[in-house]
């Protein structure tokens, strides 16, 4: 079945998972809530061992110059950990504070909101993760689970703090994939819809060739992270979407993918 004719099939079924998917991450959201004092989970412990020297280097960061308050973070795998010149890209962003560790996954972003994001106390959140979730063979809920948490954790110290979520890319290595990221990216897009002051940021869309493909010229020669001219894209897309209010911005978000 091609790219093309498949489509159809798949918005179908992604509305059918809509619905459970919500009530999935509403679920999620309230156990952290309800165990939120209780003893790490042997997959957070397990997290801690792995990414220790990250963590740790952070902490020298750190203490070499503290970040101010109510700045800007973006956190989550290679994408942005390789943005070495986040801050450049956003020069009307006062304090850009990049905490992005490569490898890393949706479920660790969670884990280690208090590490990444809440120590910082900053006024906006934007995350990128879920992309090596699903080479992990985690599922779509999965990652909507993880995040539903990770954005849980940051409203609960952070209640005015905007969240945005920059959508799962279309890299040609994980090309076979495809089916999975849009639907991750549907379903945490719906989710945000419902959660005040939060926004989705669609990066995917424009990073598909007109026969619906990944464009690979994007893409440096793993064809997995992005080259300058993809992150000229990233920084337009985004940018466009800085400049607007999260809840106005919220209505004006093109469809999750296509």
């Amino acid at each position: 079945m091609s790219v093309m004719n498949a489509a159809p099939a798949a918005r179908a079924a992604r509305r059918v998972l809509l619905p459970i998917a919500l009530m999935v991450a509403a679920c999620a959201s309230q156990a952290q809530s309800n165990g939120s004092e209780a003893a790490p989970s042997p997959a957070h412990l397990a997290a801690q061992a792995r990414w220790r020297a990250e963590l740790s280097a952070f902490d020298a960061a750190d203490r070499q110059q503290w970040p101010s308050e109510g700045g800007v973070v973006f956190v989550g795998s290679s994408t942005i950990r390789f943005w070495t010149r986040l801050a450049q890209d956003f020069p009307q962003l006062p304090v850009v504070i990049n905490r992005g560790f490569g490898g890393s996954t949706m479920a660790d972003c969670s884990f280690f909101a208090r590490e990444l994001v809440l120590r910082y106390k900053p006024r906006h959140v934007l995350v990128y993760a879920g992309d090596n979730d699903l080479a992990e063979g985690r599922t779509p809920i999965e990652v909507l689970e993880s995040f539903a948490q990770f954005a849980n954790s940051v409203r609960a110290e952070l209640p005015d703090a905007r969240i945005s979520y920059i959508s799962i890319k279309p890299s040609p290595s994980r090309e076979k994939l495809l089916p999975r990221m849009r639907e991750t990216n549907d379903i945490v897009a719906a989710y945000l819809r419902r959660l005040p002051n939060s926004d989705y940021i669609d990066v995917f869309t424009p990073m598909l060739g007109g026969d619906g493909r990944p464009r690979a010229e994007l893409f440096l020669r793993d064809q997995l992270h992005l080259n300058d001219e993809g992150y000229r894209l990233w920084r337009s897309v985004i940018g466009a979407q800085l400049a607007r209010p999260a809840d106005r911005a919220e209505l004006s978000i093109a469809p999750a993918s296509r």
